[in-house]
Parts: C-alpha cells; sequence; structure tokens
C-alpha cells in the first residue's frame, strides 16, 4: 500500500465566509457532486469528530436499496478552522486516506479553493481508478464554483 494525492485549484466568484457556508453544510453537497449522496451520520454537524457519508454511484439516489452499485465513503472531520480549512479521514471499508480543502481570500469577492485527497491504495489500482476519481471531483468542482454565479 502506497499514499497517491491528487489535487486541484480553483477561483470561486465569491468571499470566502460565503464560499465556506456551502462547502460546509455537508447535506446540500449532493447538489453539486457528481452522482453523490452526503449526509451526516453523527449528533454534531461541524466541527472536529463530525461523521459524514457519501455514496457515490449511478444510481445514488436509491441507496441504500442498491448500494452495490456504487461506492460508500465513510469520513470523520479531524481540522476545522472557519473559513480556511477542513480536513476529513477517509475511514470506510474500502476507501481509507484523508482528504483536505483549503479556502484563500483572493480579494473581497473571489476565493481561491484548493482540495486534495490521498488515498492509500496499491499504486496500481490508484493509477487505474485517478483518472476517473480526477475527472469526476474536477466536474464536481466546477458545478460548485457556478453555482456562485
Amino acid at each position: 500500500m502506497s499514499s497517491n494525492t491528487l489535487s486541484i485549484s480553483l477561483t470561486i466568484d465569491a468571499p470566502r465566509e460565503v464560499v465556506w457556508k456551502k462547502i460546509a453544510d455537508w447535506k446540500s453537497q449532493g447538489d453539486w457532486m457528481l452522482q453523490t449522496k452526503v449526509w451526516v451520520t453523527s449528533n454534531q454537524v461541524e466541527g472536529v469528530g463530525t461523521s459524514i457519508a457519501a455514496f457515490t454511484g449511478p444510481l445514488h439516489k436509491f441507496y441504500p436499496r442498491l448500494k452495490s452499485l456504487g461506492l460508500l465513503d465513510l469520513m470523520v472531520v479531524t481540522q476545522w478552522q472557519p473559513p480556511h480549512r477542513c480536513d476529513v479521514d477517509h475511514v470506510g471499508k474500502v476507501l481509507k486516506g484523508s482528504g483536505s480543502f483549503q479556502l484563500s481570500e483572493i480579494n473581497g469577492s473571489s476565493t481561491r479553493f484548493d482540495w486534495s485527497e490521498t488515498i492509500v491504495a496499491p499504486k496500481a489500482i490508484f493509477l487505474l481508478a485517478a483518472p476517473f476519481l480526477y475527472v469526476g471531483v474536477r466536474i464536481s468542482l466546477a458545478r460548485f464554483a457556478r453555482s456562485f454565479t
């Protein structure tokens, strides 16, 4: 097993606090994440210790009835610094590793969004999956950025 990292950066035409409010609304992430349903699995809805689940697949709206047709990603927030940074650990049976998003103010009306994922997997499996993961996240983040216009 090795650690494999993917990262994407983009500019969003909105103030950092507005971007943070929207990205930290876990439940609404399914509105812009490609073929994904997201929900909070803990009583706590923000901050370190919050648990989140995300199911990604072509029939995500039918989860859990059709759970074999996708991937369930279980996460726990490990760092919470509004409106700057959130880190998570992926703690599911299949997906292991960590993720992060960081928001940096460019000016009063623009924000730099930096996303990264470190996935623990055999290098060969990661190399096969990485192009699909990258394209899916790139499409999702573009949808997120467009939601501010």
